[in-house]
């Protein structure tokens, strides 16, 4: 087709054999291909001048109007490959994604103002195939291969509790200990870590149950502040407020094991810019 359209702009095959590197009777066959393939004559050719048949005057409108849209597509996809834009739908567990992607997010939207990002804040474990999301941050171990998996500073946690609760029912030495104190329950600890640390399998005695237990780690750390109890909580929730003197760290020797996090991916979407910025921005924030 390009060789068509040339060929009847420049009104001749000599004229255009050197534009696309060949000889002029090889652009001359380009031109039979085609109307073998059409069943049709598109030039009338003399042995002074050629011209477009009725139908080869049609066809080059069309032909030329495909090439267009042809070179707006690949206009249209080095721009994106370019410069990010359009939207992401990005997934992350509620405290980590509150505390460390949403500050991350808004300089990553300053930097790139034709993006948008939707955020999901959830502790389950989502389908990013079949809920149509970009990347998503998760806690724990991988289990689906079909993903692709970049990894991120470990989930490191803290047992802390505050200084006027310390003063009322004393300071904790060893798991142990826990039983004459009141430890706040996060919901979904079950899944992931023994809380408090050691357990019975462990010889430590459990400690009592629970006075106020929640789903929300902003919720336990209010009432952490408040001197209700001892937390046990990410340090990314609690570090502002260890830092200021708010929470005191305890038992620092039996903190559990930090979990593996990573940015997740489907195999095919990494293609655009907006999420290969986003995953490089992530990992150069949030990695190891």
């Amino acid at each position: 087709m390009e060789v068509f359209v040339a060929v009847v702009e420049a009104g001749g095959f000599s004229a255009v054999a050197g534009r696309f590197g060949m000889s002029a009777p090889m652009v001359g066959r380009h031109v039979r291909f085609l109307e073998e393939q059409l069943g049709a004559r598109l030039l009338a050719r003399t042995t002074r001048r050629q011209s477009l048949t009725e139908i080869g005057r049609l066809y080059y409108e069309r032909c030329r109007q495909i090439l267009a849209d042809i070179r707006a597509a690949e206009s249209s996809v080095e721009i994106l490959r370019a410069e990010p834009r359009g939207q992401l739908k990005i997934s992350a567990p509620v405290t980590l994604g509150t505390q460390a992607l949403t500050p991350l997010i808004a300089d990553y939207l300053m930097r790139y103002p034709q993006v948008s990002i939707e955020l999901l804040l959830d502790d389950r474990v989502v389908d990013l195939v079949g809920e149509g999301i970009d990347a998503a941050i998760r806690i724990g171990q991988l289990q689906d291969s079909t993903l692709v998996s970049r990894p991120l500073a470990p989930y490191r946690m803290v047992i802390a509790a505050a200084p006027d609760y310390l003063a009322r029912a004393g300071t904790p030495g060893h798991p142990d200990e826990l039983a004459q104190h009141h430890c706040l329950g996060f919901t979904h600890w079950g899944r992931y870590w023994s809380w408090p640390p050691g357990g019975e399998a462990d010889g430590i005695e459990a400690a009592s149950p629970n006075r106020f237990r929640a789903n929300n780690g902003q919720a336990l750390r209010m009432a952490a502040l408040a001197g209700l109890g001892i937390i046990l909580q990410p340090q990314l929730l609690l570090a502002e407020d260890l830092a200021a003197g708010r929470l005191v760290s305890l038992l620092t020797d039996f903190i559990p094991t930090a979990r593996p996090v990573q940015i997740i991916y489907p195999q095919d979407r990494l293609t655009t810019p907006k999420l290969s910025r986003f995953v490089e921005f992530v990992i150069e924030r949030l990695g190891e």
